[in-house]
């Protein structure tokens, strides 16, 4: 039987309505989740959920070089989940901890606790098709997605789990074609759920 992994991406607070580097409608990615957390859990997928997680100083934000507002540090309100976010049996990766760094897009760059990349962990579960949803479709969804992708898993892009910053009109769009041209699929989580 094929396995499958579900990766929820930084739905925190900093990134939902409210929030320092808020995206429209960030929160409305969480219904969708969650329903798409409840069928994983039901069929034995691994859920995996990423969170920016990046130190008060780094090069990722203006203040320091970067091109960011200061967002998701480390230990804050700010970078905790969605409180209604489903996350309690979620191995979770945390990316952008290198103050010299100023990438940690990609869930792919994060780690677990135990010092584990989302590589190592989907391939010691023998995961070989993932769905990925969160925030945001124009920057760490997309880029999970290509590496996703990169690194030979089936992935499938939960459409209406995902929102966009759009800090030009039209980005989010632009992410999905890109994603779909470099070999995603995309579904929405009522077609996962009812035909998977």
């Amino acid at each position: 039987m094929t396995k499958k992994a579900l990766i929820l991406v930084d739905v925190q607070n900093d990134f939902c309505p409210g929030g320092s580097l808020a995206v429209n409608d960030g929160d409305k990615v969480v219904a969708p989740l969650n329903a798409m957390v409840e069928y994983a859990l039901r069929n034995g997928w691994l859920i995996v959920a990423s969170r920016d997680w990046h130190p008060a100083e780094t090069k990722h934000f203006a203040a320091f070089g970067g091109r960011w507002p200061a967002h998701c540090v480390q230990d804050t309100q700010g970078a905790e989940f969605h409180r209604d976010l489903r996350v309690g049996r979620a191995t979770v990766v945390s990316k952008g901890t290198d103050p010299n760094d100023d990438g940690g897009y990609s869930a792919f760059d994060g780690k677990t606790d135990d010092g584990k990349t989302l590589g190592e962990v989907l391939r010691e579960n023998e995961v070989v098709d993932v769905c990925v949803g969160g925030l945001a479709t124009d920057y760490c969804v997309k880029a999970t997605v290509l590496d996703s992708l990169r690194l030979g898993f089936k992935t499938t892009i939960l459409f209406d789990a995902c929102k966009a910053v759009n800090i030009n009109p039209g980005d989010g769009s632009a992410a999905i074609e890109e994603m779909i041209k470099r070999g995603a699929w995309m579904s929405v989580t009522s077609r996962i759920i009812n035909d998977y």
